[in-house]
């Protein structure tokens, strides 16, 4: 099969031959990839910064949202049959420890996740298990959902995370209406009665976020912090998603956090600096947040097909790659996701 596989830490992977997958235990599910998406996590492992923490032997095949065509299934699988078109969570979990069982399976203590620590979806073909596909509702193809599998995943778990701080009347500030913004502003949308703000560097990044519903749009221009206390009366946010996690996006984060009030860290790259101090007169939450459950998975496929959470998305073929991959990194994909169609 074709795929797209690292060879070394900053170094273009490379689009190549591969070995096909085949099904190796009874829970396993063989899934044609018809799309999978590209994410800024794509770029980090190229330039290295997983290489400590994912333990993966190089070359490896990359790409963590996907969805596409059920090829086989093992034999002991009932929930889907071949010809199902499926989404996947990104973690191929054990359904045994403790976190599966509570059903926190994002935490799994057994987890492999395709795309990171084992061999993932820009190819042909991917190998993952029946805990992991969610079977798409009718009217929904994997094109359309691919980047929810991650960057969609993320984005609702957080907010799903933050629903029970927000009673009518609260207001959110969103860093960020890029690939996972757009989608966290949709899922506030449909989740809460929030007033938001959203803060984003790119006009256009934020021209698509008050269309898609957001109340208030500041450019980061060097004056958003102020700008966005102005909205909310000098308080803040009783809620602060960052989707951007770095280059000063933190410090503004923080910033905009009103007394008792939670920073939520969604995106990274930087680091989150405040005395101990601060973090106790001003009473603030700083939460991370990984990957959602299967359950969230779920939720937002939910809501998708009820056309409350759309995704915007630029395709192209897996030939194509490398391009995606420069364009995500050059800035070139506001306010969506680059999606690789094989």
């Amino acid at each position: 099969m074709k795929a797209v596989r690292v060879h070394a830490y900053d170094r273009q992977p490379k689009i190549e031959s591969a070995p096909d997958p085949v099904l190796q235990g009874p829970w396993d599910v063989l899934v044609e990839v018809n799309a999978a998406g590209v994410c800024r996590t794509d770029l980090h492992i190229i330039e290295g910064q997983w290489r400590d923490k994912s333990g993966v032997e190089l070359p490896y095949i990359i790409g963590h949202e996907n969805a596409g065509t059920v090829r086989e299934i093992g034999s002991a699988v009932t929930n889907v049959s071949p010809g199902d078109k499926v989404i996947l969570h990104p973690l191929v979990t054990c359904g045994l420890c403790r976190p599966c069982r509570s059903g926190d399976d994002a935490h799994c203590e057994n987890s492999l996740i395709p795309g990171l620590t084992t061999d993932g979806g820009m190819a042909e073909l991917l190998l993952t298990n029946a805990r992991s596909v969610v079977k798409l509702a009718p009217g929904l193809e994997p094109a359309d959902v691919a980047a929810l599998a991650d960057a969609g995943l993320t984005a609702y778990h957080a907010v799903r995370k933050a629903v029970p701080l927000l009673y009518a009347g609260t207001h959110v500030v969103l860093i960020g209406a890029g690939g996972l913004g757009h989608i966290g502003l949709q899922s506030l949308l449909a989740l809460t009665a929030a007033e938001i703000t959203v803060i984003d560097r790119s006009q256009a990044a934020l021209d698509l976020a008050t269309e898609l519903g957001g109340h208030h749009a500041v450019l980061a221009d060097g004056t958003q912090v102020e700008a966005a206390l102005e909205i909310t009366n000098g308080k803040g946010a009783h809620v602060v998603l960052d989707f951007v996690g770095e280059k000063g996006a933190e410090a503004d984060g923080l910033s905009l956090t009103r007394q008792a009030g939670s920073y939520f860290v969604i995106g990274y790259g930087g680091r989150v600096d405040i005395p101990t101090i601060d973090i106790i007169y001003r009473e603030i939450n700083v939460i991370g947040n990984l990957v959602g459950s299967y359950n969230d998975l779920d939720e937002l496929m939910a809501l998708t097909a009820q056309g409350k959470v759309k995704l915007r998305t630029r395709r192209y073929s897996l030939d194509e790659a490398l391009d995606a991959l420069e364009d995500l990194d050059a800035g070139r994909i506001p306010g969506g996701r680059a999606i690789l169609v094989p």
